[in-house]
């Protein structure tokens, strides 16, 4: 007899497959086997005592403080540590119970909903002779060869961009950027390019995206998330698919000290409240962006990166765009031009915890380490 340590990363469905369990048993151990940990705030004294012995009934856990039996502080925070198994008895227990508990099952029901998407690469493109990296930038004329090629590198969407939002950049005129966009989106409609890929526009102008929607274009990429609702309107008009993203403040100061109570809190509030408002306007489809580099600093965009399967829960496709940012630099010092590397590391991992699109500029890059990544999480 041998052993081995499978990954905690391996799809144990197909392991089940392969010995040839029987469907029930797939599904009753699928669901010991994957591992959670929940991060539980401000949760009230007497509830944390309930839910910890509730935990402990069914062989799960609730690390609390010391003194939590005597219930000397009104809130304390405590971390979950169960399997779906768990979960999915545990959100039954707690509809039964007070102190707040009932949200907490409809919260950890949420958790084991969860939907998969199918992985794809969105590549960058500028149409302004400012965007933070020089290789992204191209002029009306180089619009169908710069186009083919990154559909040729393996681009499933592509994201049309006039005006720079990096740090410390100021706005552009709503007509200014509708010159510098007018040509480009003229030429991929009488091209009939977006027969070949998907196009994303990264605006928040109603007159460019009401123009580029009709011309084919089919994602709205917002980074205010819907701060105006009559794009909300619009994308519904055009069922288009929106990019919700976070951002704090804006372009021109959202990198002076940024600030959360906790930022997966604060961003998962702000999803909520976006998505919801979305829906009623007759949004269909979303995909949320948690802003990497808009308004947080660097433990802000890791802990995000980190965490990001929280927001699964929302069972919406979560995007990524860490292409060559600054937070590589403050790792490991380095130039724009030489951020490819920590780029990759960052969008990989991210994949693992949940993204299903990665924003880039290299998309020939992307699209091997992503192949590579594919056949890794898939092998046994």
């Amino acid at each position: 007899m041998n052993i081995y340590r499978i990954s905690n990363d391996t799809d144990v469905k197909t392991i089940f497959k392969k010995l040839d369990v029987c469907s029930g048993g797939i599904s009753i151990m699928s669901d010991k086997s994957e591992l959670f940990l929940f991060y539980i705030k401000d949760i009230k004294t007497p509830a944390a005592n309930i839910l910890k012995q509730d935990a402990l009934s069914i062989g799960a856990e609730f690390a609390v403080p010391n003194g939590v039996i005597e219930c000397k502080s009104e809130f304390v925070d405590g971390v979950l540590i169960c399997n779906k198994k768990h979960i999915k008895i545990l959100a039954k227990k707690e509809l039964a119970q007070p102190f707040g508990l009932k949200s907490l099952a409809h919260e950890l029901k949420n958790f084991i909903d969860e939907e998969s998407f199918d992985i794809s690469i969105m590549g960058v493109l500028n149409a302004n002779s400012d965007s933070f990296y020089e290789d992204s930038r191209f002029k009306p004329n180089e619009t169908i060869s710069k186009i083919e090629q990154m559909i040729a590198d393996g681009a499933d969407i592509i994201d049309i961009g006039a005006i720079s939002s990096r740090p410390g950049s100021l706005e552009v005129s709503e007509d200014e950027e509708f010159l510098r966009l007018k040509s480009v989106i003229d030429t991929i409609y009488s091209q009939k390019l977006y027969e070949k890929v998907e196009f994303s526009l990264d605006s928040y102008s109603y007159k460019c995206l009401e123009y580029a929607l009709d011309r084919g274009f089919k994602i709205v990429n917002d980074i205010t998330g819907l701060k105006n609702e009559n794009i909300a309107k619009l994308a519904s008009k055009f069922c288009a698919t929106v990019v919700i993203m976070h951002m704090q403040n804006n372009p021109s100061n959202m990198q002076l000290n940024p600030t959360y109570d906790n930022v997966m809190i604060d961003i998962d509030n702000f999803f909520k409240q976006r998505v919801e408002m979305a829906k009623s306007f007759g949004v269909q489809n979303i995909i949320l962006d948690v802003g990497i580099g808009f308004g947080k600093n660097l433990e802000h965009n890791l802990t995000l990166i980190k965490n990001l399967a929280h927001f699964k829960k929302f069972q919406i496709p979560l995007l990524i765009g860490a292409s060559r940012k600054s937070m590589i630099d403050k790792i490991t010092p380095s130039d724009i031009k030489d951020r490819l590397a920590g780029t990759l590391a960052i969008h990989l991992k991210s994949l693992d915890n949940g993204a299903s699109i990665i924003r880039c500029h290299d998309v020939k890059e992307h699209y091997q380490a992503i192949k590579v990544w594919k056949a890794i999480k898939n092998s046994f």
